[in-house]
C-alpha cells in the first residue's frame, strides 16, 4: 500500500523549488451545524490546513502552471461546497491567464456531511475542467492514493494525460463501502492503479518524482501551437526508382521493416505515450503519443505493425483509441498525424459485434470534419478498412514503398480470378503503389528508400521525420478556413 503525503508534500516533489504561490483564500462559510463545525476544527488542527483543497499555481520546470490537488488528511479529501468553490475559482483564473493546469486528487469523494448540495458541486467543477479545455488549454491529472468516489467520476477522470501513483487505490465505490451495503469483499487487484493502466484508463503509473518530467514533455507539445513556429526547409526533390507494385509490397511486409516506434524513436522529441481509450480498453496494434518533429508538435495514432498479429489483428478498440487522439486534436488545437501501416483489420465474430465497421466509419467522418490541421503517413501496408480509417488528411505522406489497396492483393485476386496466385498482376493493375497514388492526387509527397527503409531504418526515419516536419509547420501557418476547404475539395473531387 503506498504511503500518503500530504498536498504540500506533492508540491515539493513536483514543482521547481521555492515556486509555489498559494490562490488560496478563506473558505466560505457553509453555516455548518455545531457537530459539523467541531469536525472541521479538528481537521484543521490535523491537517494543518484549512479545507480539502490546495490550489495555486508554480514553475514546472521553468514553467507556469497552475496546481490543485487534494489533502486527504483534511475529512479524507472530501469535497464539499466550500472546496468545490475554491477548485472552481482556481480553474477558472489558469482559464483566464492561459495556464495549463496539474490536478492531483486523493479523496473519498463527496464530503457526506454536507449531502446533496456537496454532491452536485461536482457539477460545476466539472463544467470549469470543460471550459478550461474548451480554450485549448492542457489539463493533466496526477491520480494519488487513494481517489475514489465524485472525485474520481468528476475532475478525477477529465484529464489529457492521466497518470496514477504506483499501487493506489482508485475507483468509483470504495471498497469499505462496497463491502459495507453487498456483506462480501470488492474482488482484490481490480481498482489499482496498475490495473487500470491494463486496462487503457490511465497512461502511466509514475512516483511523485517522476511526474515533472512527462508533464513538462506533454507541456511542450500541448502548448507548442501558441509559440509560433519559424518556416522549416522543404525536403529536397528525389528521383524515385520505377519500382513493380509487387516488389513494394513484398518490401512493406519485411519483419525488420522500421513502424512507427522507430519513427519516433529517431525523429520525434518529447514524446509522450499514451494508453487505451480512457473507457476500459486497450488494443497494441495502435499507439497512441504526443510527440514533437522538428519544432511542429502534434498527436499522433499510429498502427504498430510491430503489435498488430494473426491471433490479433487491429481490432475496433485500435480505432476507438485512434478517436480518443482526435478529440485531443480538437480540444487542443493540434495537428494529427496519422500513421497506417497494416495487414488489414480483424474479421472476426468479436469484431462484428464491437462495431467494427462503425469505428471506421466514424473515424472517416471526424477526420474530413476535423478543424485541426491533418497529415497522414502510409508508412506501410495499407490494408482494408483499417487503413482506409486513418487515410483521410490534409496533406498524405508516402514512403517509397507504401502502398494502399481495399483488400491484400491476394484477397483481391481471390474475388476477381478465383485464385490468389494472379495477386502481382492485379496488384499492378489497381494502382496500390506510391507512384500510382501521387500520380492520383491521393499522396502529395513520396519519402525515398535507398533502395529500402529495412536497408537504412535510421536514415530513412529522418527522412521521414523532415518531411512531417515541413508538412505540419507549413499547415500550421495555413488559414484554417481555406485548408479544411482543400481537404474537402480533395476528396470530393477524387476519381473525376
Amino acid at each position: 500500500m503506498p504511503s500518503r503525503y500530504s498536498a504540500r508534500e506533492l508540491l515539493d516533489r513536483t514543482l521547481d523549488a521555492g515556486s509555489f504561490v498559494s490562490w488560496d483564500t478563506a473558505p466560505i462559510d457553509v453555516g455548518p451545524g455545531a457537530q459539523y463545525a467541531a469536525e472541521l476544527a479538528a481537521a484543521r488542527e490535523r491537517s494543518g490546513c484549512d479545507e480539502a483543497v490546495v490550489t495555486g499555481e508554480g514553475r514546472l520546470r521553468g514553467r507556469r502552471v497552475a496546481v490543485i490537488a487534494c489533502e486527504f488528511s483534511f475529512l479524507a479529501g472530501s469535497i464539499g461546497v466550500a472546496a468545490a468553490e475554491r477548485l472552481v475559482v482556481a480553474i477558472e483564473r489558469a482559464t483566464a491567464e492561459g495556464l495549463p493546469l496539474l490536478g492531483a486528487p486523493a479523496s473519498g469523494g463527496t464530503r457526506m456531511q454536507e449531502g446533496t448540495v456537496a454532491f452536485l458541486a461536482m457539477v460545476k467543477i466539472s463544467a470549469a475542467i470543460a471550459a478550461h479545455k474548451a480554450a485549448g488549454l492542457p489539463y493533466l491529472v496526477y491520480l494519488r492514493h487513494p481517489t475514489t468516489g465524485g472525485v474520481l467520476a468528476s475532475w478525477g477522470s477529465q484529464g489529457h494525460v492521466t497518470v496514477a501513483e504506483p499501487g493506489a487505490l482508485i475507483g468509483f465505490l470504495g471498497p469499505r463501502v462496497y463491502e459495507a451495503l453487498y456483506e462480501r469483499p470488492f474482488p482484490e487487484g481490480v481498482q489499482v492503479a496498475e490495473n487500470l493502466y491494463r486496462s487503457g484508463l490511465v497512461d502511466a503509473v509514475l512516483e511523485p518524482e517522476d511526474v515533472p518530467a512527462i508533464a513538462e514533455r506533454a507541456f511542450n507539445v500541448l502548448l507548442a501551437h501558441g509559440e509560433g513556429l519559424p518556416p522549416a526547409p522543404e525536403p529536397a526533390a528525389a528521383e524515385i526508382p520505377d519500382v513493380p507494385a509487387w516488389e513494394s509490397i513484398t518490401r512493406s511486409r519485411r519483419p525488420d521493416r522500421p513502424g512507427v516506434r522507430r519513427l519516433l524513436r529517431h525523429a520525434a522529441t518529447d514524446v509522450v505515450r499514451l494508453n487505451g481509450t480512457g473507457d476500459g480498453e486497450t488494443d497494441p496494434g495502435l499507439l497512441l503519443a504526443l510527440a514533437r518533429f522538428g519544432g511542429a508538435p502534434c498527436v499522433l495514432l499510429g498502427q504498430d505493425r510491430a503489435r498488430q498479429t494473426v491471433e490479433r489483428p487491429l481490432g475496433p478498440a485500435a480505432l476507438r483509441e485512434a478517436r480518443r487522439g482526435m478529440r485531443m486534436a480538437r480540444e487542443l488545437r493540434l495537428p494529427l498525424v496519422t500513421v497506417i501501416d497494416t495487414p488489414g483489420a480483424a474479421l472476426s465474430k468479436d469484431a462484428e459485434e464491437r462495431g467494427m465497421a462503425g469505428q471506421i466509419a466514424r473515424c472517416l467522418a471526424e477526420l474530413v470534419t476535423l478543424e485541426a490541421p491533418t497529415v497522414s503517413v502510409l508508412l506501410g501496408q495499407g490494408t482494408g478498412g483499417g487503413a482506409l480509417a486513418l487515410v483521410p488528411a490534409d496533406r498524405v505522406i508516402s514512403a517509397q514503398h507504401g502502398w494502399l489497396s481495399p483488400l491484400p492483393p491476394e484477397g483481391a485476386s481471390a474475388i476477381v480470378y478465383r485464385t490468389t496466385k494472379r495477386a502481382a498482376e492485379l496488384a499492378e493493375r489497381q494502382g496500390v503503389r506510391s507512384a500510382e497514388l501521387h500520380a492520383n492526387g491521393i499522396v502529395d509527397r513520396i519519402v525515398p528508400e535507398l533502395p529500402d527503409a529495412a536497408d537504412e531504418p535510421v536514415a530513412f526515419c529522418e527522412r521521414m521525420g523532415a518531411a512531417l516536419r515541413y508538412e505540419l509547420t507549413a499547415l500550421l501557418a495555413a488559414d484554417p478556413a481555406d485548408r479544411r476547404a482543400a481537404r474537402h475539395g480533395r476528396y470530393r473531387r477524387l476519381g473525376l
